[in-house]
């Protein structure tokens, strides 16, 4: 039972900082992309998704294989104390490499040279991410402390935002802040490992051990982030800074509700290693099927009201000056569903059994097939054509991971009621969608169109008996009668 309380705990705290991650941007993204405007913001997510390859590089998968590796050995604190050692020197070096490679891209290649202080602001979350071990935080499921630390730091960048960045000219600035939200923490973390681990040397050490699993983290990293910043990339070698601006208008609403969707299953992977470790199969497959069960009644609501609201959405979040990005925005949609389904079959079933091919498999279709579509489409589709190849690279994945998740987990998607979703996903649709035709501003039309959604959606999956929706409700209840 204790365990299973815990695992509730780790829940709410990492759906507080997934809650956090939608709230922080939804306030400053408004602001900053009407001062920034298309091609400020395009100069500096083009800049994020650079340091980002740079920065796989530098973790070498180990952000991934670290959780596992440290919740298999969380109980002891000298194997612990060697396996953080050693994979923290493994990152070292790495790092290292990697801002030379950096060094040496920013001094030779135009487009980069032109804009070196960016990328000199933007490299130190290579640094900080390298020193901030947050693995191990993951795997000892230290999500309260990971949690407050996150929201102080958001808190701190959101009133940064609103007091540095006032001009066009800023976006160093806003780059700067960018930086120290998302990996300022980092220096917490080493100041505050030594909670958990020695931190003097303790010999004996096999790094050796790290590098073959470690490789095919590594491998796993690299397509992952070949689809997920190479629509960025090509559109900015292709196409104009305003192209990558209203690009990244639609990707930044599809990441904070994808982080909602894989909200669960984030906190799941250190607990599924420790069941596999433990021997624990049972409680093992029961997790997973859960888990989907709760990404489809999670994604497919999402999923609908953004499509169908994307529009007002752009306005709001971005300006009518991003008016071009809805069209990519409804495209990219249905990879809610795609990401959160194999968010559950990659990391939280293939990965603890020991399946990283086949999820290195899967990147590297989902890869390649985005590069050959964005080639095809992003010169006559721009931003639409990068939506496109992120929706097919996303549903190849699914498909290769499909085959070996319910070989090893039968039945994984047998508890979810396709029928109840779609009965309560049609008739919240058909109600909500008048809204659009009473005239509000974007605001009203966006805050009174959502709560007719979501609450006809939960209410008619109520009144169906959809289990998890109901055994959350009678909780949600009883904790109130206490």
């Amino acid at each position: 039972m204790a365990k299973q309380k815990s695992l509730k705990v780790n829940f709410i705290m990492n759906a507080i900082l997934t809650m956090s991650s939608f709230i922080f941007p939804l306030i400053t993204f408004p602001y900053v992309s009407r001062i920034l405007m298309p091609d400020g913001m395009g100069k500096v997510n083009f800049a994020i998704s650079v340091i980002n390859y740079f920065s796989m590089f530098a973790q070498l998968g180990i952000p991934t294989y670290g959780i596992r590796a440290c919740a298999q050995v969380r109980d002891n604190r000298v194997k612990l104390t060697r396996t953080v050692h050693e994979l923290l020197f493994i990152n070292l070096i790495m790092t290292i490499i990697s801002y030379i490679g950096l060094f040496i891209a920013v001094l030779f290649v135009p487009k980069l040279h032109s804009e070196k202080t960016l990328y000199v602001i933007t490299s130190f979350t290579i640094f900080l991410t390298t020193i901030g071990i947050e693995w191990m935080y993951k795997a000892l499921e230290q999500y309260t402390y990971i949690t407050i630390r996150s929201i102080v730091f958001k808190f701190i960048g959101l009133v940064s935002m609103f007091m540095l960045v006032h001009a066009k000219s800023d976006y160093l600035i806003y780059a700067a802040i960018n930086v120290f939200s998302s990996a300022g923490s980092s220096v917490l973390n080493i100041l505050n490992a030594h909670k958990y681990i020695g931190l003097k040397p303790i010999g004996k050490y096999n790094v050796k051990k790290h590098l073959k699993p470690v490789l095919i983290f590594f491998s796993m990293s690299i397509a992952t982030t070949i689809y997920t910043n190479l629509d960025t990339i090509m559109l900015g070698f292709m196409k104009s800074d305003a192209d990558v601006g209203y690009y990244t208008a639609a990707v930044k609403i599809k990441n904070i509700l994808v982080s909602i969707v894989t909200s669960l299953g984030a906190v799941l992977l250190p607990r599924a290693s420790y069941y596999i470790e433990q021997g624990d199969l049972d409680q093992f497959k029961d997790l997973s099927k859960k888990a989907m069960n709760f990404v489809f009644l999670i994604a497919i609501p999402l999923m609908v009201y953004f499509t169908l609201f994307a529009k007002q959405g752009i306005i709001f979040l971005s300006g009518k000056s991003f008016i071009d990005a809805t069209i990519p925005m409804q495209l990219i949609m249905p990879t809610l569903l795609f990401i959160g389904v194999t968010n559950i079959m990659g990391i939280q079933i293939l990965v603890p059994l020991g399946y990283e091919r086949i999820v290195l498999i899967s990147t590297i279709a989902g890869g390649i097939v985005d590069l050959i579509v964005n080639w095809i489409l992003i010169p006559s589709l721009a931003s639409s054509g990068a939506s496109i190849g992120t929706l097919a690279a996303e549903f190849v994945v699914l498909v290769v991971q499909y085959f070996v998740a319910t070989r090893e987990v039968p039945g994984l998607f047998r508890e979810i009621k396709y029928y109840k979703i779609f009965i309560a996903v049609v008739a919240s649709s058909l109600i909500s969608i008048w809204t659009l035709e009473l005239g509000f501003g974007v605001f009203i039309t966006l805050v009174v169109s959502a709560i007719l959604f979501f609450a006809i959606y939960g209410l008619i999956l109520l009144i169906l008996k959809e289990q998890l929706i109901t055994e959350i409700f009678y909780q949600f209840i009883n904790k109130i009668k206490k």
